[in-house]
């Protein structure tokens, strides 16, 4: 099997440069010079203008074992941009922005200044309308005209940049900006590429605080470097977009459990846990007389404040039912201290569907009320159904209890429920809760005593 440094080696061999010319302060980009030496001395750079063969080796490789190990985008662009500048590239600050699949942000960023201690991390949300800042960037600029390269001089004397974010850079001590559109698979950057949906790749941006700005050197090197930078970030984004599509689609742990590799159909774990089952007080009814786009945005209305206030307090959510929810609370401790999280979840919850309803009321919108069940016991946990379609959920009778439990909130007219043995675990709780009396559940021989958990009272201040 042939070494990273060797693939690197290879990758590099691969890349091509075009010629180009140059109009006003915004150049096209030329063939890098052939490489005889290595010069790390910064001030003295432009004597040779060149960063040597066995740099780019080993940058190449770095980049290579990085990305086989694992490494997040974050450190990789760090690594990347220290490498650059060790070399004797003047570099001010980096930028390299993603494409990913998530249902909230359309799009990930990072990045390096020199003069910070680590590389950061953006996510850009999925908005309705292109805001103004994108609509006026040097990147929406290239992909408009399909572009795969600009570079613009921001030395004293130039025209005054087009781009807004430019005469920032140039403010903050740039004198060259160099950005790159790079692809991935058989899509290619073209005159027909949508700026606000553009091809899967790497995006990035290169600025220079020399007295000269980047040497023609300087950007073919930078370039040379590109593709195995972007094959790294890939990698990585590959991982982290199947680690947040499994935690968005079956839930934190679930989605961890799947991509550590359990995925056995019929694998199954025992686990305590409190189970939480959540259901919307008449929603038959108003689905029958609400149209769908309003029922879907009241869904996601309440929804978002049930899984905001599970995940709180160390809850999954497992699956969404209709207009219902199932969740867990691990036991991690003690019983007492599983019941209490899961209590206090219920807590605010409560407090944020009032204020959500008293928002909906002010709007004139429909609204309704919930109804929960909370019961503690053994479940089993883990992947059941067909091998072509499985589901990482819990059964179990505690499973079923909770759900009976559930039924019986809309009879004896109760917002939350919990079991005996809910009851007897949440000692923290115990002076809230109180008896609802005994009844016959369906489907469970034995009559329960339910129990209800009052708002808790704090003290005047």
């Amino acid at each position: 099997m042939a070494s990273s440094a060797a693939v690197a080696c290879w990758l590099e061999r691969r890349l091509e440069y075009r010629m180009g010319g140059q109009h006003n302060n915004r150049l096209t980009l030329p063939e890098p010079a052939s490489v005889e030496g290595m010069n790390l001395n910064m001030s003295d750079r432009t004597k040779t203008g060149r960063v040597a063969t066995t740099d780019a080796a080993s940058i190449s490789a770095w980049l290579v074992n990085e990305g086989l190990r694992g490494a997040t985008q974050t450190a990789l662009l760090q690594g990347f941009c220290e490498r650059l500048v060790a070399v004797g590239i003047p570099l001010q600050r980096a930028h390299a922005a993603q494409r990913t699949l998530h249902p909230v942000y359309k799009a990930v960023g990072f990045d390096w200044h020199r003069e910070d201690s680590s590389a950061t991390r953006a996510d850009y949300a999925r908005v309705s309308e292109p805001l103004d800042r994108w609509l006026n960037s040097p990147f929406y600029n290239m992909l408009q005209k399909g572009m795969s390269e600009l570079r613009e001089r921001l030395t004293d004397g130039n025209e005054p940049s087009q781009f807004p974010v430019l005469e920032e850079f140039r403010a903050q001590g740039a004198t060259d900006y160099f950005a790159s559109a790079l692809s991935y698979g058989k899509a290619t950057i073209g005159p027909r590429t949508d700026p606000d949906n553009p091809p899967e790749g790497m995006i990035s941006s290169w600025t220079s605080d020399a007295r000269q700005g980047f040497s023609d050197s300087d950007i073919g090197r930078i370039k040379e470097l590109l593709p195995v930078m972007g094959l790294a970030l890939k990698s990585a984004s590959s991982y982290r977009t199947a680690h947040d599509l499994l935690a968005v689609y079956l839930g934190r742990d679930a989605g961890e459990r799947v991509l550590s590799g359990d995925i056995q159909r019929g694998s199954l774990d025992t686990i305590r846990a409190v189970i939480w089952y959540f259901d919307l007080q008449g929603f038959t009814k108003l689905a029958e007389t609400t149209p769908g786009d309003q029922m879907i945005a009241m869904l996601n209305d309440y929804f978002g404040a049930v899984v905001g206030a599970v995940e709180a307090y160390g809850g999954d959510v497992l699956k969404f039912m209709g207009d219902g929810l199932l969740a867990i609370f691990k036991f991690t401790d003690d019983d007492g201290a599983c019941c209490s999280r899961a209590i206090a979840a219920a807590d605010e919850l409560l407090e944020t569907m009032t204020a959500i309803n008293h928002r909906r009321e002010a709007e004139n919108l429909v609204r309704t009320n919930f109804s929960l069940a909370l019961h503690i016991g053994d479940v089993m946990y883990g992947n059941i159904g067909a091998e072509d379609r499985l589901d990482f959920t819990v059964i179990g009778p505690a499973v079923n209890m909770a759900a009976r439990i559930q039924a019986m909130c809309r009879p004896l007219e109760q917002d939350l429920i919990i079991s005996s043995a809910m009851a007897r675990s949440a000692v923290r709780e115990s002076k809230r809760i109180v008896s609802i009396g005994s009844h016959v559940l369906r489907g469970i021989p034995e009559s329960q005593e339910l129990f209800t958990v009052v708002a808790p009272i704090y003290p005047e201040e």
